[in-house]
């Protein structure tokens, strides 16, 4: 195990830690989370940019793909039966 020092604005920190406690995460459980999903992509997990017409863009495949792929479920019993069965 080794450990990783940053310097980060305090208001982000802040703000950052916030965002994550509401999803149930610490700040270092935040950053592993976006270590290995980096690993996991050979790069960043997200796509950054200022643009709006490409921010549009992945957001509208985004959804193409989540009606075209997607599932919906009328409860989360439902939903947790098909993640067990389909694993």
């Amino acid at each position: 195990m080794t450990t990783i020092n940053i310097r980060v604005d305090e208001n982000i920190k802040n703000k950052a830690t916030k965002t994550f406690a509401s999803m149930g995460l610490d700040v270092s459980s935040a950053i592993k989370l976006f270590l290995n999903q980096s690993i996991k992509e050979n790069g960043l997990p997200f796509h950054p940019s200022n643009n709006p017409k490409v921010i549009r863009a992945m957001w509208d495949k985004e959804v193409a793909d989540t009606l075209k792929y997607g599932k919906a479920y009328t409860n989360s019993r439902e939903m947790f039966d098909d993640i067990i069965n389909n694993k």
